[in-house]
This record gives C-alpha cells, structure tokens and sequence, in this order.
C-alpha cells in the first residue's frame, strides 16, 4: 500500500507565445483548469499504475476543492485522510506553458499550508513494514519531516520528491529511504562541478541512501550506496511537460510496492513519464498503466 502525504491543489493554465520574462508581457493563447498539486499529481499516477493509494491532504471549503480532488475520487484513490479547512481558499498553481511545452509555475498554498505533524502522525497510524510513504515539498516541512521520522521508526519506505527545493531540503533528504531530484534540485542538493554520475555516487554513499536524477528527454539516473542504474525516456514531442516529474514519481513507487527491482520500476517510470508529455495538464495526462506496457 502507498500512502501520500502532501499537496492538493487546482491548477489555473495558460497557453503563451513564449515563457515571459520579468515586467514582460507576452500574449496567450487559451486558459483552462485542472486538478494538480504535486501531492495529488503522484497519488493518481501510482493508482494509474495499479496501487492501492491512500492521500492525506487538505482542501479549503471553497468551489475550486471539489474540483481539485474530482480525479483522485474517480480514480480510486482512498481519500478519507483529506480534510477541509474552513474559512481557507484550496492551494492553487498558477501555469504558463508556452508552444515547445516548457512550463513557468507559481504556487499558492491555501489549505496546503494547514498540513501539520498531527497529519503525519494520522497517515502512519496503520502503516506496516514494507509499505510505502510518499512524500514531496509543497506542504509544512514539519509534516513531512514528522512522516520520515515515524515511517522510518515503522520499517516504512519513505520516498521524498525535493520539489519544490526548500533550505531546508538538504538535511531532509539524508533521511529518506529514496530521494528523487531534476537535475536543478540535485545540483543544489549536491553541488556541482564533477560529472553528475560521480555526484550521485558520492551523495548515496555519503548518506547511505538512494537518489534518483530525472532527466527529461535522457530518462533518468539512480545511484545506491554501491550501484548505479540508467534508464532511458521515450522519444517523445512534448506537448506539455508540467506533470511528467509527478507521473515518474507515481509510477516509480507503484513498481516499488508490487515488488519491483529499482531499475525495473524506472524503466517503467521513465516511459510513463514520457507519455504524460503528450497531453496538456498534470493529472489529465498521466497515463494508464495498459498505455505504459504496451511502450515497455
């Protein structure tokens, strides 16, 4: 069983000419909404991918919410662990996405910003060994440090997505079972200045943990404390690329709790992950699992 503790939120799209840069204004071409929140984004890829999924999360008590959660509930994700906070608007991210399928986001945490230890202590109550805890950065790091702290007290795998990267993300990830980072975040997690497999390797012995690189259009990379692995993605022409990390994420863990090798659960990430370019939106475009096999 996967656990999700984190975020939930609605997103607000546009389509523009190009990403503005600052004080610019560029013109767009059409808006639309859809459920998103990186927490939410990952609970629905690992149903998708065939887990059975429970999210901890919280939503405001205004119109955006039953939107924001509509997929989850039609997908089947458990989702008696999401609460509403009253008086509180639900987190909103607010997108551009221009015409190569890059993406500019801005997030307003609503309810998001609410999540509390006590939340945490909510989602671990019934965990067991061997289940799996996923984790992102969109809600309180209290919250999500109370979670690793007790999943790991547990014998529960704990799997940390460092988006968005926080100052405090660093001293978090040493704790983790798996750490997923882009390739931006892993630089500021480790630095730079040496070949990315030799900074991989040294951060997963140094910490005696794993940590996954995503790579865009070059898959993705793992390096263990005494391994490492390389995956490649799909050739794909993106149509829009804001919830290809969350879809990795989704399935990665999904592979892992059906009792997957770590490189057999990125392979099968990393080509999900390259369908969900095909799409616009986060959650509308996650594939199914039938639609990831047949590109294994």
């Amino acid at each position: 069983m996967i656990t999700v503790l984190g975020s939930a939120n609605l997103d607000l799209i546009g389509t523009v000419s190009r990403i503005p840069q600052p004080g610019e204004t560029v013109p767009g071409e059409s808006f639309s909404t859809a459920a998103g929140g990186k927490g939410a984004n990952q609970a629905l890829a690992a149903r998708r991918a065939g887990a059975v999924v429970r999210m901890f999360a919280a939503v405001g008590d205004d119109s955006f919410a039953p939107e924001a959660t509509a997929q989850l509930r039609a997908g089947g994700v458990d989702m008696a662990g999401v609460r509403t906070a009253p008086g509180l608007a639900t987190g909103v991210a607010m997108i551009f996405v221009d015409t190569k399928g890059e993406n500019v986001i801005a997030i307003l945490p609503g309810a998001n910003g609410t999540m509390s230890p006590a939340d945490a202590e909510a989602a671990l109550s019934d965990m067991q060994p061997g289940d799996v805890l996923m984790l992102q950065q969109e809600i309180p790091q209290a919250a999500t440090e109370r979670g690793i702290v007790l999943a790991t007290a547990k014998g529960v795998t704990t799997v940390l997505n460092t988006a968005p990267f926080l100052d405090t993300t660093a001293a978090l990830a040493g704790k983790a079972s798996i750490v997923i980072a882009n390739e931006t975040e892993f630089a500021l997690l480790a630095g730079d200045g040496k070949p990315l497999e030799t900074l991989m390797a040294e951060w997963a012995r140094a910490n005696d943990r794993t940590i996954i690189v995503t790579l865009g259009p070059d898959g993705a990379r793992a390096a263990t404390p005494t391994t490492q692995i390389s995956v490649p993605a799909l050739a794909v022409t993106p149509v829009d690329t804001v919830g290809a990390g969350d879809t990795f994420c989704g399935y990665l863990c999904a592979g892992l709790d059906a009792g997957m090798d770590l490189e057999a659960a990125m392979r099968r990430a990393a080509v999900a992950a390259s369908l969900a370019c095909l799409k616009p939106g986060a959650q509308p475009a996650i594939p199914m699992s039938d639609a990831v096999a047949a590109r294994l």
